[in-house]
C-alpha cells in the first residue's frame, strides 16, 4: 500500500473553508494526484479539508470517507498549551520545544506526557484517542500495528493507493503513531506545508509491513503551477 497524508490549502479558519489561495493548491494538488492514481479517499470532518479533498475526488471520480477523528479541533482542544490570554500547539511554544529536546524527555519516550511540566494538562487522554483511532484506521486497511515496535501485522494484503486529507497539528500527532516516533521527537523535527505531500510504503515482508517515508510534505505541484511554497513567502529567518 501507499499512503498519501495531504495538509489542507490555506485557510480561512473562521468560517472554517479554504482561501482563494488554499483552492488553487487544491486543484494544483489534485492533478498531481490522479497521475498516480488513487483509490481510496478519506477526510477530516473539517471543512478546509474536505474543500481540499474535492478537486483530487472529482478528477479520480471518488467519494471521501470522512473521519472525524481527525478533525483537528479535537486536537486543539487537546494538545495545546495556554500562553498569553489564549493557547498555542505544544510544538510551537518556544520553551516547550526546547523541553522537547532535553535528554529527560527522551527518556520518557511516549510517555512524554508524564514529565512533571505536563502533567497538569492531561495529554494523555489526547494522545490515546488519535492513537487509537489511527490504529483502528490501519487495520481496516489490512494492517494490525504492533504499537511501539516500528511495524505492522498484514492481515489483508492490500496493494491500493490510500489518500487521507487533514491537518497540520493532527498530522504530528497521527505520523507519530504511524510510524512509531515519540511525539516530543517528531514534532521538532518535522513540519508540512499547505497540501503538502507526504509518502508512506507499506511493504509487505513475511507477513508484516514496516511504513517507509519516501517523501515528506512534498509541494512540488505548488511548485508546477507556479503557486507560492512555504519558503519563498519572504525571509526565511
Amino acid at each position: 500500500m501507499l499512503f498519501f497524508y495531504l495538509r489542507h490549502g490555506d485557510p480561512i479558519y473562521d468560517p472554517d473553508s479554504l482561501t482563494a489561495l488554499g483552492q488553487k493548491q487544491a486543484d494544483a494538488l489534485a492533478k498531481r494526484l490522479a497521475m498516480y492514481g488513487i483509490d481510496r479517499i478519506y477526510a477530516s470532518t473539517s471543512n478546509r479539508a474536505i474543500q481540499t479533498a474535492k478537486p483530487t475526488c472529482d478528477l479520480v471520480k471518488k467519494e471521501p470517507t470522512l473521519l472525524d477523528f481527525c478533525n483537528e479541533a479535537h486536537v486543539w482542544d487537546e494538545l495545546t498549551i495556554p500562553v498569553g490570554g489564549g493557547k498555542t500547539w505544544l510544538f510551537d511554544h518556544p520553551r516547550t520545544r526546547l523541553l522537547f529536546t532535553e535528554e529527560s524527555m527522551r527518556q520518557l519516550s511516549f510517555r512524554w506526557y508524564d514529565h512533571e511540566e505536563f502533567r497538569q494538562y492531561g495529554y494523555q487522554k489526547g494522545m490515546e484517542r488519535v492513537y487509537d483511532g489511527t490504529d483502528e484506521l490501519f487495520a481496516s486497511l489490512g494492517y494490525e500495528h504492533e504499537r511501539y515496535t516500528g511495524r505492522y501485522r498484514v492481515t489483508r494484503s492490500n496493494r491500493e493507493r490510500v489518500a487521507l486529507f487533514a491537518h497540520r497539528g493532527f498530522g504530528m500527532t497521527f505520523l507519530s503513531c504511524l510510524l512509531d516516533i515519540p511525539f516530543p521527537q517528531y514534532c521538532v523535527h518535522h513540519d508540512m506545508s499547505h497540501t503538502g505531500m507526504t509518502v508512506i510504503e507499506f511493504k509487505e515482508q513475511d507477513g508484516y509491513a514496516i511504513p517507509k517515508v519516501l517523501t515528506h510534505s512534498s509541494d512540488s505541484h505548488l511548485y508546477r503551477e507556479g503557486l507560492p511554497t512555504q519558503y519563498d513567502y519572504g525571509p526565511w529567518f
